[in-house]
């Protein structure tokens, strides 16, 4: 008999992407996809099942189909179609509580695979240059998705206590971005001129949906030679990139606001359903994060296809130019950053164009 592999969150298109993957690995004899809403997408060969995990439902169908192997994707920052966010909040936090109470009361189940964020470390002022997977954050996030997923983690901790027997990975992931990217750093992107913090260019980090869902497969199986498929890893591309240099890679102008008119300008973004320009995601476009990928590659054994800057590239490709061709905004803004500083002061040299900034690996 082959695996049994019991998949939530398969409505969106990551899940649908992960479902229909894994159902093609030889070792895998039956794929059961979950969710509260039938998926728009196709799902293979899959078994779509219409269960709420937030309802104690979920744990008749995992009885029922012996699953072995849960893959839990329904930890998200937004909602389908528009969701609120306390349906967010109770499907990642309540969701998850009845997802782990059924997968200890299972003694079929035999691994289980958590879609975290690096959104547990928060973003603040005196963050460490890179944070490893045991670094504590300066301050927990005090709401949103970072605070969702800093509880879902302790859920998932306390289920692996009680739980020896179940092998148990979860996978914090930088931010996610690709051709068909849904999440909010997406929705930002997409926005004709992007407002930014006025004095502040934080570092970035992507992970390509390509990588996600071979890391995921990965840790979906039984760990190769010399590598251990349980544990807590931090999974980003390699290397970074400035928020300056991401919008002229983009082709869109930035608006430099002070932290107050950001924060205003976020509301109005929402109310007109442009985008989820959250508080947690204000911190990061003020102060950035930037994650050690050592475990990822020599623990975990993953080595993602994409670099950051690789990724980021993906997303601009799938989402068409901005206002202005790139090529263009960058020399305006090289050539105002000369000018500035060859002006009164200056000191005769030119400042270095962001474009040149130095990109620190995190690995």
């Amino acid at each position: 008999m082959g695996k049994v592999v019991l998949v939530t969150g398969v409505a969106r298109p990551l899940g649908g992407r992960f479902v229909r993957r894994i159902q093609r690995d030889p070792e895998v004899d039956r794929v059961v996809a979950v969710d509260a809403v039938p998926p728009e997408h196709h799902l293979g060969g899959a078994d779509f099942v219409q269960a709420d995990i937030r309802q104690p439902t979920i744990a008749r169908v995992l009885a029922e189909t012996g699953a072995d192997t849960v893959v839990h994707l329904d930890v998200t920052a937004s909602g389908l179609a528009g969701g609120s966010r306390v349906t967010v909040k109770e499907t990642n936090v309540i969701g998850t509580m009845q997802l782990l109470g059924a997968c200890q009361k299972s003694p079929a189940v035999r691994r289980l695979v958590v879609k975290s964020s690096t959104n547990v470390y928060g973003s603040a002022p005196r963050d460490p240059a890179v944070f490893t997977e045991t670094t504590p954050p300066k301050s927990l996030p005090s709401g949103g998705f970072a605070k969702d997923t800093v509880e879902v983690e302790g859920y998932v901790r306390g289920f692996a206590r009680r739980r020896p027997d179940v092998a148990v990975c979860v996978l914090r992931f930088a931010n996610v971005l690709g051709p068909s990217g849904d999440s909010p750093l997406a929705s930002y992107f997409a926005l004709p001129v992007l407002p930014t913090v006025f004095g502040y260019d934080p570092r970035l980090q992507f992970v390509h949906e390509d990588d996600v869902i071979d890391v995921l497969r990965l840790a979906s199986h039984e760990p190769a030679r010399g590598t251990l498929n349980s544990g807590t890893f931090n999974i980003a591309g390699d290397g970074v990139l400035l928020l300056s240099q991401c919008s002229r890679r983009l082709g869109r102008p930035t608006v430099p606001l002070l932290l107050p008119a950001v924060t205003w300008a976020g509301s109005l973004v929402r109310t007109l359903g442009m985008t989820d320009f959250s508080p947690e995601q204000i911190r990061l476009l003020t102060h950035g994060r930037v994650v050690d990928t050592t475990e990822m590659r020599e623990t975990l054994g993953f080595r993602p296809k994409y670099t950051t800057a690789e990724t980021f590239a993906d997303f601009v490709r799938g989402h068409g130019p901005g206002l202005l061709p790139p090529e263009s905004l960058a020399g305006a803004v090289d050539r105002l950053a000369a000018a500035l500083s060859d002006g009164p002061g200056a000191g005769g040299s030119p400042a270095p164009s962001p474009s040149h900034s130095p990109t620190h690996g995190a690995n």
